[in-house]
């Protein structure tokens, strides 16, 4: 049995008093959902706030949104995994959209960090997902399995407890649009199908896959109750923390 795994990415929001009053009230929220594993993944520079309002108050676990490859010189502007384990980070994205569209990163700089990740003994939620006009095209899979492939190559399945996929369609994140839970769960089983053959199938059944892009409390339900569908990458709504509450509380049921 997989455990539901919830995470929320702040992004580039929130000022650090903010912040800190969010990870306290998400804190507080997940005191009452044994069971259910719960992330929040701050900006850079609330890691270490976030982590002192939530120190000793419940299990919810710290997250980074990016990370770089080398263990340290001189790459100005840029953060380590030693870096990150040293303020007690548990989780770290890498290949979210947003770095991949936006910033250019590309496949074989993310399976570097995702190896420097593994090595740091840290999680690796590893982000995978189309653009609008690949699925209108029908490239999703074909997409999905390239930069799973990709990301994921030299990976060692006795590794495989260290990682996290995080299925998120481009067209979803910040539109208000999202996946239907059979579009969902289509792919989420795809991409189960394919750690099958890249590692094993009693590795890729212990393997969980979120889905993210514009998850709310509304929808979270139907999203969460599919059979390969084992959590949320959730963004703005996690900034609420009455919508976030509501999604913790689906992973619960």
């Amino acid at each position: 049995m997989r455990t539901p795994f919830i995470a929320g990415n702040w992004k580039m929001n929130l000022t650090k008093g903010e912040a800190k009053a969010l990870a306290a009230a998400v804190a507080e929220k997940a005191k009452d959902l044994p069971g259910v594993e719960i992330g929040i993944i701050p900006a850079f520079v609330h890691i270490a706030c976030a982590a002192c309002a939530i120190k000793g108050k419940s299990s919810v676990g710290i997250g980074a949104q990016d990370v770089y490859f080398e263990k340290n010189g001189a790459f100005t502007g840029e953060v380590s995994a030693a870096m990150l384990t040293d303020l007690g980070v548990k989780y770290v994205l890498v290949g979210h959209s947003e770095r991949r569209h936006v910033i250019g990163e590309t496949d074989a700089l993310l399976n570097k960090k995702l190896h420097a990740v593994i090595a740091a003994g840290l999680t690796v939620i590893l982000c995978i997902g189309e653009k609008i006009e690949q699925r209108k095209a029908n490239q999703t899979f074909n997409v999905c399995k390239t930069q799973l492939i990709e990301g994921l190559k030299g990976l060692d399945k006795s590794k495989a407890g260290q990682l996290v996929i995080a299925y998120e369609p481009v067209w979803a994140i910040g539109t208000g649009l999202n996946a239907t839970k059979e579009q969902a769960q289509e792919v989420h089983a795809f991409v189960r199908d394919e750690l099958v053959k890249i590692f094993d199938a009693p590795t890729a059944a212990g393997i969980r896959i979120q889905y993210g892009g514009s998850v709310k409390a509304s929808n979270a339900v139907e999203l969460l109750s599919q059979p390969d569908v084992d959590g949320a990458l959730v963004g703005g709504a996690s900034l609420k923390i009455d919508e976030f509450a509501g999604i913790l509380a689906a992973a619960k049921k």
